[in-house]
């Protein structure tokens, strides 16, 4: 079982920056891929950016050239680096993981959420 615990999320002026992580712990044979996700009040949650055990990553086109997705394999880390923060992105955020469990049965598991604000 993996269990995941997500920090640096908080409130930020527009235009700013922050760096979201997610540290996973517990027993797995492998973590196929890590992501964040976001929900905002009134919408559904959506991708954000998404990496896999091979290196690729994808972005959602709102958040391409500002954020950045990186993954710490010996660590079992994913961080979310925010740049040129938008009101926009205010949302919760969640850490994504699929992975493989000891007895090889294909898992997900969620973060708790980590609240993001940007205003002025």
């Amino acid at each position: 079982q993996v269990q995941l615990v997500e920090s640096g999320g908080g409130l930020v002026q527009p235009g700013g920056s922050l760096r979201l992580s997610c540290a996973t712990s517990g027993s797995f044979f492998s973590i196929n891929s890590m992501g964040w996700y976001r929900q905002a009040p009134g919408k559904e949650r959506e991708l954000v950016a998404h990496t896999t055990s091979g290196g690729s990553t994808n972005y959602a086109d709102s958040v391409k050239d500002r954020f950045t997705i990186s993954r710490d394999n010996a660590k079992g880390i994913v961080n979310l680096q925010m740049n040129s923060l938008r009101p926009e992105d205010t949302a919760v955020y969640y850490c994504n993981v699929k992975y493989l469990s000891i007895i090889r049965r294909y898992t997900e598991v969620w973060g708790q959420g980590t609240l993001v604000t940007v205003s002025s």
